[in-house]
């Protein structure tokens, strides 16, 4: 992250509580939209989101759109996704387990440029 993100949402919820995801990617990519540069930070559970097939699986209202249609939505907007290195083996995955290429990063070298955004949301 080379400029400091105007909007980091840092995304612990995952899928445990699928009611409550797509709020945080419809606000990415509102803001996003809005020609902010937004970082959504998604660590603890919603690392795995970020596994094969996960984000597909997981429909927060019986018929409507998965949480993968959530996170495009956020990504084609411009919201630059990051996930947590070590959250990756807590949650007994590796990087192969991906379903794209992601930036990981450890909370150490995440947090110098996480904490300079204009805002950071926890989710």
């Amino acid at each position: 992250m080379s400029e400091a993100a105007d909007l980091v949402i840092i995304l612990i919820t995952g899928p445990e509580n699928p009611k409550r995801l797509p709020s945080a990617f419809f606000l990415a990519a509102t803001a996003a939209a809005a020609e902010q540069k937004v970082v959504m930070y998604f660590t603890g559970p919603a690392t795995e989101l970020l596994a094969k097939g996960k984000a597909e699986s997981i429909f927060p209202m019986a018929g409507g759109k998965s949480v993968a249609d959530f996170m495009k939505l956020a990504e084609d907007n411009g919201v630059q996704i990051i996930g947590c290195l070590q959250s990756l083996e807590l949650n007994g995955m590796t990087k192969d387990d991906l379903a794209k290429p992601v930036p990981m990063m450890n909370p150490s070298a995440a947090l110098p440029s996480l904490a300079a955004a204009g805002r950071i949301l926890t989710w």
